[in-house]
This record gives structure tokens, sequence and C-alpha cells, in this order.
């Protein structure tokens, strides 16, 4: 019986009763609403880390005599260290950036990556991405399958910025783990 019948006290309170245990039952099976707020603890490349790859990159582009540009990103694209040889050319600020941002985008090596977008192929698209670049030279920084940065060189060799910006990251691999 419904209280719009007019039954009596005790059917009321049973009423009342059912009510409320179908309420208590429908808030415990719904989700935690978004109002419930997490923290979120991610790994990045810190100010020295980055400054040892950058360093350990134009080290090993100095054996071979070639003035480089490098540039460190952290998880989220954004430059913590960038670094000019001395007689590095002007263009090679943009490119070492470009290639940096390009490999922690994709999680993997700017030649990589640049192979997968070729023209005609269906990732040629992301080509038209803003601050991606298709060169060798950008290496992604990981822990584990994470990415937490990038490192990209630019004025050696496009084999060569690759080598020195590998270089850079082998330098830190203990910190990686």
């Amino acid at each position: 019986m419904t209280p719009e019948r007019g039954g009596n006290g005790e059917e009321l309170m049973l009423y009342a009763l059912r009510l409320a245990g179908s309420a208590g039952l429908m808030m415990a099976l719904v989700p935690p609403s978004a109002g419930v707020a997490q923290v979120l603890m991610q790994r990045d490349v810190s100010l020295k880390m980055a400054l040892t790859i950058a360093e350990a990159a134009v080290a090993e582009c100095d054996k071979t005599g070639n003035s480089v540009s490098v540039a460190v990103v952290d998880r989220a694209g954004r430059l913590r260290v960038f670094l000019q040889g001395d007689k590095a050319a002007p263009h090679n600020i943009e490119l070492a950036q470009r290639k940096a941002y390009t490999a922690r985008t994709f999680g993997r090596t700017s030649a990589d990556w640049a192979s997968r977008t070729e023209p005609g192929s269906e990732l040629a698209g992301q080509r038209q991405l803003e601050h991606v670049i298709a060169l060798r030279g950008g290496v992604p920084i990981k822990v584990g399958d994470e990415t937490i940065g990038a490192v990209g060189v630019s004025g050696s060799t496009s084999t060569g910025d690759e080598a020195c910006a590998m270089a850079g990251v082998a330098s830190v691999q203990d910190q990686l783990k």
C-alpha cells in the first residue's frame, strides 16, 4: 500500500523503510563523482638530468668536430635545457627543439616517426602538427615504456645528430630505472 491510499502507520513505516533502502542501494552502486580528487604521481626530467644529457650530447658531437645545438624537453614537451655550440648555425636552435618535441610527443625517435609518416602513409597527416619535424636527431628519454622527455640535436650529419642524442640519454641510463 502507498501513502496516497491512506494506509495505516505501520504500512507507511514499511514503505518509508523500503524507499530508504532502495535509495541507499542506489547510492552504493553509483561510482564516485569527479569531485573526488586524486594526486597524480609522474616521473619527469629534472634540471640536473636534462643538463647532464645535453652536456653529454655536445661532448659526443665535439669528438667529431661538430658544433651543435641540443634541446632537452620534459614529459609535457616543454624546453628544460638548451645548449648551443660556439659555432652552431642559428637555425639549429629551432631544429633541435622540434626534434626533441617530436620524439617526446610520439615516444619514438624522430627518424622512426619520419619513416612512419612518409607522404602517402596513413599517418602522413601528423606532419601537419605544429612543432614536429621529420628529421633524424630526436631521441625519447624513457623509464621502461614511459616517455618522460626527449633530447634533440642539430648541427652534425643526420646520423651524427642521432648518435649524439643517444649518447646524451646513455649518460643517465642508470637513473632511468
